[in-house]
């Protein structure tokens, strides 16, 4: 896959732009591909807070039930964001793959939620 990753420099509207290709899979191996290094574990955090808009919004949508898409549009977001994180750690380790990657997530405190996208960053080659 191909990312192309943005970064704000500061408090400016400076975006760099960086075009990363690495292989992502949740499994052990790749077909077509052999593991030949591996650089070793490699995550993308982040930390969000709820606002205390949302927060009202959120209980008033619990009294009549459905989804809160406030929270799944968030986390959603929070989920791309951790990936692009962990693909550039594994780039910087210059690795260009990631094989078994895996999300967790949890609350810290009452209105903030973390996400991480973990796997082990390797370097692989396509079999001839």
């Amino acid at each position: 896959m191909t990312y192309v990753m943005m970064e704000l420099i500061g408090n400016k509207e400076i975006f760099i732009m960086e075009v990363i290709n690495v292989l992502v899979v949740t499994t052990e191996n790749i077909e077509g591909y052999k593991v030949v290094e591996i650089k070793g574990t490699v995550f993308g955090l982040i930390v969000r807070s709820r606002g205390l808009g949302g927060d009202i919004m959120a209980g008033l949508k619990s009294l009549v039930g459905g989804e809160i898409k406030q929270y799944t549009a968030m986390l959603e977001d929070s989920r791309k964001e951790a990936l692009d994180r962990m693909i550039k750690n594994a780039h910087q380790m210059g690795a260009n793959a990631i094989v078994m990657m895996r999300y967790d997530s949890g609350e810290i405190g009452k209105n903030m939620s973390e996400i991480v996208a973990y796997g082990t960053a390797v370097i692989v080659e396509k079999i001839q």
